[in-house]
């Protein structure tokens, strides 16, 4: 698949300090600054702009024990519990719904661009062909002329003048017939030479118009990834935060609003009681991830790495799954699953290992992206590698993500678990490569690297 490079071209490709600057390393408690930077870019392009984040009072215990001796105040200290309570949840249900948005608006504006750049090269490709007709007219009417001027030359008039006998008339005549059927010929070979030319330079006229939108898509494209990776993180710490805050909250709604004689010392223990199942219950998913993670890191090493695929031959590419290819590159029936639908355009392969299989880095890079994709695509990982060239994973489960935006990954790293989200009719892996933003054929894009796909 022919691809240029659109950074030369138009400047519109982010350059690695660009990069940097537009996805920095961050912990996803370090995103909350970038989720308030993608929230207002949100609202810049349309979105729904979510009121930032302003420090909340929350009550203190000492409020708490203060209002259980004045029944208005106490009134007061239960309604604001409320308030706050409900805030929360109305808080974290607005950053979800406008991180859906924002993750429906990327894989719209990356499917767009993806378009425009097919589009692009396709008008390219009949432009290059109209060119290499007109140039075989050219060449043609060039033979043409050259056999036109051997039949008949200078002399014609004066073979005409001294013929001397029928014969040689009628000799002369019929080469009088084969000249004008040399000029007849070479006229229209002039004319469809022509007539390529013009077409080769319209085609060529619509690439350019093409690749001005493809360029802005492009723009577009990036910008929705930013914004949507910055609204995922806002959810999650909203969610956080409501996590954090509702135990406390809960509890003191039901101190102020008990008439027994239970102290307030007694819910203040049972919140550190519930924070602490909390505290060991992330604890203990953490240790199952880790777990799954070494399973997978050690099923990968016994394998040969990569997930047990052919390696990269000191290329510095390996396998991303070690499942058999289930589909390829290139157009394809339409494909439905979890309600949601592919194009008919398959701009990967697949493959296939089972229901929770170890995803790699193809090659050592920068993740670009971590999260939910709402199209075809599911939870997916893009990877930047340097030199204009990335890669991304679709399909991956929920929960299976095992890596943040920002951070700098190995050839070969585990880097997430094989599911069956977005477009998806079971589990595998869909893996994409990248050329300067544009998708290519996985296929021989690996082979060249000594990767069989």
């Amino acid at each position: 698949m022919h691809t240029e490079d659109t950074s030369d071209e138009c400047g519109c490709a982010p350059s690695p300090r660009e990069q940097k600057l537009l996805w920095p390393a961050l912990s996803r408690r370090g995103a909350l600054g970038l989720g308030a930077l993608g929230l207002a870019t949100l609202g810049a392009l349309g979105g729904p702009l979510i009121a930032p984040a302003f420090a909340v009072d929350y009550p203190s215990w000492d409020d708490v024990v203060r209002a259980k001796s004045n029944e208005a105040a106490k009134q007061a200290q239960v309604a604001k519990i409320k308030g706050l309570i409900t805030s929360l949840a109305d808080d974290v249900a607005a950053k979800q719904a406008a991180a859906e948005q924002a993750a429906t608006e990327f894989y719209v504006a990356q499917e767009e661009f993806f378009d425009a750049a097919y589009r692009a090269e396709q008008l390219q490709q009949q432009a290059d062909e109209q060119a290499q007709t007109a140039v075989d007219a050219a060449n043609k009417a060039g033979r043409v002329a050259a056999q036109l001027y051997r039949n008949g030359g200078d002399d014609t008039s004066l073979q005409l003048l001294f013929a001397g006998s029928a014969a040689g008339a009628d000799d002369l005549l019929a080469r009088l017939g084969t000249m004008d059927k040399l000029v007849e010929r070479n006229q229209a070979v002039y004319a469809e030479a022509v007539t390529a030319r013009d077409a080769a330079q319209s085609l060529s006229d619509q690439a350019v118009v093409q690749r001005t939108e493809r360029d802005r898509l492009q723009q577009v494209a990036q910008e929705k990834m930013v914004a949507s990776q910055a609204a995922a993180e806002a959810a999650q710490a909203a969610l956080e935060t409501q996590q954090s805050k509702q135990v406390e909250l809960e509890a003191q709604l039901e101190a102020l609003s008990d008439t027994t004689k239970r102290t307030v010392a007694q819910y203040q223990a049972g919140v550190r009681a519930r924070e602490e199942a909390a505290r060991k219950a992330r604890e203990e998913a953490a240790r199952r991830a880790r777990e799954e993670a070494e399973r997978l890191a050690r099923e990968a090493a016994a394998g040969g790495g990569g997930g047990g695929g052919g390696g990269g031959g000191g290329s510095g590419w390996v396998r991303p799954n070690s499942g058999w290819h289930t589909s390829g590159y290139g157009p394809r029936s339409v494909i439905c699953g979890n309600g949601q639908c592919t194009s008919g355009f398959h701009r990967g392969v697949d493959l296939a290992a089972g229901c929770g299989a170890g995803i790699y880095a193809a090659a050592s890079g920068t993740v670009l992206y971590a999260g939910w994709n709402a199209g075809g695509y599911g939870n997916y990982i893009r990877l930047e590698h340097g030199g204009g060239v990335g890669s991304g994973y679709a399909h991956i489960r929920p929960g299976g993500i095992f890596v943040s935006p920002g951070q700098w990954v190995n050839a070969g790293q585990l880097i997430a678990s094989e599911g069956n989200t977005g477009a998806s009719a079971g589990c595998h892996l869909h893996f994409e490569v990248y050329i300067n933003g544009v998708p290519t054929n996985p296929v021989p894009f690996m082979a060249a690297r000594g990767v069989s796909v």
